[in-house]
C-alpha cells in the first residue's frame, strides 16, 4: 500500500516554501529542475516512501512557493534546504537533485557537509561559455505573456518530441505558467554557478551517485546549451562517484521511468551492489 504524500508550507523571511512529505525513516530530500516543481517527483515519491521519509520542496520562485524578493543564488537555495531541515528537526539527510536541483544538492553537500549523508546528482550538464550565455539570455527573456494567448500553445509544443502524454505535458505547462511574468530565478542562479561548479563539486566528500539520462543530455546539445560529452566534468570532479546512465532517460525521466530510477536509487541508499 502506498504511503500517503501530504503537503505543507515552511515560513521563511523571504516567503513561504511549499513541500510534499511522506513515508517514515531516514530522510531523502528531492530537489527539482527548472522550471518544474515538486510535481516532478509525483511518480517517484510513493515508491521511495515505502522505505524512506521522502520530502520534495518547491524552490522559491517555482511551483506553489512564493516568489523571492530578490534574485536567488545557488547558495541561497542551499540555505532554504537547511531552513527546511531545521524546521523539521532533520540533522542529516540524503539528497537527490535533478538539473537545477543537482547544482543545489551539490552546494548543500559542500557548504553543509555535516547535514548530508548520501548524494544523488542527476542530469548535470557541462555548460561552456556559449551555453552559459544562452542560459542568461533565456533568463533575461523569461516567459512572456502574449495578448493573443499564443504563449499557451508555445509551451504546450515545447516538449512535444519527448513528453510522451498529454496528461504529463499538462502538468509541465501548469508549472511553466506559474513562472510567467517573473524572472526564471534558477536559470540566473545556475548560469552564474556553473563557472565554479567543477571546483565546488570537487570538494564533495559524501558517497555520491551520478545519474544521466542520455536523451536528456543529447537534448541539451540539440538546443545548443551544452555538449553531451561535457557532462563528464562532474565524474572527473567527483572521482569517487558511481555513474549510472539511462539510455531511455529524457528530460522527463523522473516522471516517465520512476521504477527504473527508484531501483537504482534504493540500491545505492541501501548499499546494495555499490562499493563507494
Amino acid at each position: 500500500m502506498n504511503k500517503p504524500i501530504k503537503r505543507a508550507f515552511l515560513d521563511t523571511e523571504d516567503g513561504q516554501i511549499h513541500y510534499r512529505i511522506g513515508g517514515e525513516g531516514e530522510t531523502l530530500l528531492l530537489l527539482h529542475m527548472n522550471p518544474r516543481s515538486s510535481d516532478e517527483y509525483r511518480e517517484l515519491m510513493p515508491i521511495l516512501a515505502q522505505k524512506y521519509r521522502v520530502i520534495a520542496m518547491d524552490f522559491m520562485g517555482f511551483g506553489d512557493s512564493d516568489k523571492p524578493p530578490r534574485l536567488y543564488s545557488v547558495a541561497d537555495y542551499a540555505k532554504t534546504v537547511i531552513a527546511l531541515f531545521d524546521e523539521l528537526g532533520i540533522e542529516k539527510a540524503n539528497l537527490l537533485g535533478n538539473h537545477t536541483g543537482a547544482f543545489v544538492s551539490g552546494e548543500v553537500a559542500v557548504a553543509y557537509p555535516e547535514r548530508v549523508n548520501k548524494l544523488i546528482l542527476c542530469n548535470v550538464a557541462g555548460f561552456g561559455e556559449v551555453g552559459k550565455a544562452d542560459l542568461m539570455r533565456r533568463f533575461n527573456k523569461g516567459f512572456v505573456i502574449k495578448e493573443d494567448g499564443s504563449h499557451l500553445m508555445d509551451r504546450w509544443l515545447a516538449r512535444a518530441r519527448y513528453i510522451g502524454s498529454a496528461e504529463l505535458n499538462h502538468r509541465w505547462v501548469l508549472d511553466d505558467l506559474k513562472c510567467f511574468g517573473y524572472p526564471l530565478y534558477a536559470v540566473w542562479a545556475v548560469g552564474n554557478y556553473c563557472i565554479e561548479a567543477a571546483e565546488r563539486f570537487s570538494l564533495i566528500k559524501s558517497s555520491t551517485l551520478i545519474l544521466w539520462g542520455i536523451d536528456d543530455m543529447e537534448e541539451f546539445e540539440r538546443l545548443g546549451l551544452a555538449l553531451a560529452k561535457d557532462r563528464y566534468f562532474l565524474s572527473q570532479a567527483i572521482p569517487h562517484g558511481k555513474v549510472v546512465e539511462f539510455s531511455n532517460g529524457t528530460i522527463c525521466m523522473m516522471n516517465q521511468i520512476p521504477e527504473e530510477i527508484a531501483k537504482v536509487v534504493l540500491e545505492f541508499l541501501d548499499g546494495v551492489n555499490f562499493e563507494i
